[in-house]
């Protein structure tokens, strides 16, 4: 499944390269990290990385692929 995962801010290129594998954009004041993610183990290693890198989810979505 492809998910977008908006985090509030935007992310400097430190914070952008812990997600490799997943591309991001930047829109009125937060960056929405997106991609193809396997399984929910991975989903929820991406949301525990974005808790220990301090960022605030704002919004998480299942895309279509």
């Amino acid at each position: 499944m492809r998910y977008e995962i908006r985090v509030d801010g935007h992310l400097s290129t430190a914070l952008a390269g812990a997600f490799p594998e997943l591309e991001h954009v930047e829109m009125g004041g937060q960056t929405v990290l997106y991609g193809a993610v396997v399984d929910e183990g991975e989903l929820y290693g991406l949301l525990d990385r974005c808790q220990s890198l301090g960022l605030r989810v704002l919004e998480l979505r299942q895309r279509p692929v």
